[in-house]
């Protein structure tokens, strides 16, 4: 049996990896903040020393992108100290560990995708911490899959899908910008991604390092927004009402209080080579994300 131990199993994609089906080798622990404070290195420790896991899977993280630029420590304290934390008590456990991580640890100035050996430049606080916790997961252990993934949306917690069908039932027009680009990736695409590297350590397969995971194609938050709002209308989201108008706006036009990355497109060729692991195409993800939104809204 392969104990795994799962910090972050309350944010959207620790939900999903909760609900997915899983193959019986793996037993299943979920850690949320509740369980103990990642930032408290004796707290860690502690929670390792009393599961014993054969597997860590770290899905824990302070994702508030603009709030971080007010309060970077409290980034810093989970992005990077609890990384750190996590891994140095995996390398005493001797047990593996996956880690995800995301596409702000890159600048944005690159013209193609993101490869998984370009230089790392972060431009905003959440960036910053996210990258410095790469860090931390590198010096600490060998053993050690960390999985950047990029523009996470899914069912649960707060993340852009969500929010364009909320403010679509409010507004007749919604801004969006259409000058930043990248891959959204459905949150349970990620899990079934996660299992099938956690199935490949099991059976001692797994090339050890950083891997990007991200859905297939790549498009603008516009690009993004005009598809959810027309796949949310083909299910009918929008009975009695308008459908909202989507407008194409620049970065400049929309202030913000952290910089974000111009490109910030992943490059998955080499978990696709290495690890056999192909990402979906994001829209069809999104399809069926939406199927359950929208289902909820109309019941």
């Amino acid at each position: 049996m392969v104990k795994t131990l799962v910090f972050g199993a309350a944010g959207q994609v620790g939900r999903e990896v909760f609900r997915a089906a899983w193959p019986r080798s793996f037993e299943l622990l979920p850690l949320d903040k509740n369980d103990g404070d990642i930032a408290d290195p004796a707290a860690v420790a502690a929670v390792i020393t009393k599961h014993r896991p054969n597997l860590v899977i770290n899905l824990a993280a302070y994702t508030a992108v603009d709030r971080a630029e007010s309060e970077p420590e409290r980034a810093w304290a989970v992005n990077c100290d609890g990384a750190a934390n996590i891994a140095a008590a995996c390398r005493e456990a001797a047990a593996p560990l996956i880690h995800l991580s995301t596409d702000y640890v890159f600048d944005g100035c690159k013209s193609g995708p993101y490869r998984e050996e370009d230089a790392v430049n972060p431009i905003n606080a959440y960036g910053r911490s996210k990258e410095a916790g790469e860090r931390a997961v590198q010096a600490a252990m060998d053993r050690y899959v960390i999985l950047r993934t990029s523009w996470i949306f899914g069912a649960y917690g707060t993340n852009f899908v969500k929010t364009v069908l909320r403010l679509g039932a409010e507004r007749p027009v919604l801004q969006i910008v259409g000058d930043q680009r990248g891959r959204p990736t459905a949150a349970a695409d990620i899990a079934s991604a996660l299992i099938m590297i956690a199935r490949r350590i099991e059976r001692g397969r797994t090339d050890w390092g950083i891997f990007h995971f991200a859905g297939s194609g790549s498009t603008t938050w516009y690009g993004f927004a005009e598809e959810i709002v027309h796949l949310a209308e083909t299910l009918g989201a929008w009975r009695g009402t308008r459908r909202p108008q989507v407008e194409q706006i620049t970065t400049a036009q929309y202030k913000t209080l952290a910089r974000r990355p111009m490109n910030s497109e992943l490059d998955c060729r080499k978990i696709g080579c290495t690890l056999d692991i192909s990402p979906p195409p994001w829209r069809s993800s999104l399809a069926a994300v939406l199927r359950e939104l929208v289902g909820e809204t109309s019941r």
